[in-house]
């Protein structure tokens, strides 16, 4: 009984290589997507003055599904991503305000 038990650990494993293997070439198909998105999206944002937001969604969903090859690969989950389970929802843009100083007045020294 234990040597089939380490047999199906082993079948295992070997099936997970193969879609660790599978999933790096997504892994590297998937950079150049994002690579192509993050130029496209400074392109828009050059000419409109405004980000796309498409382009916003979709490249956190690419970066989402990224992580989630990296977290299959390292060992982090046994979940697999994309194809064979959800495409990873987009999350809202984390866009920060540039508040500018105020400019502190000068301080009054005495006077002779």
């Amino acid at each position: 009984m234990n040597h089939s038990k380490s047999t199906a650990e082993r079948e295992s494993l070997v099936l997970r290589a193969i879609w660790m293997l599978v999933f790096f070439f997504v892994w590297q198909l998937a950079e150049v997507v994002l690579l192509v998105v993050v130029v496209v999206q400074l392109i828009q944002r050059c000419i409109s003055g405004e980000p796309s937001r498409t382009l916003q969604e979709f490249g956190d969903s690419l970066s989402q599904y990224i992580a989630q090859i990296g977290r299959f690969g390292t060992f982090n989950t046994e979940r697999k991503p994309w194809p064979l389970s959800d495409w990873p929802t987009p999350r809202p843009a984390d866009m920060e305000t540039v508040v500018s100083p105020v400019p502190e007045e000068p301080k009054n020294e005495a006077q002779p």
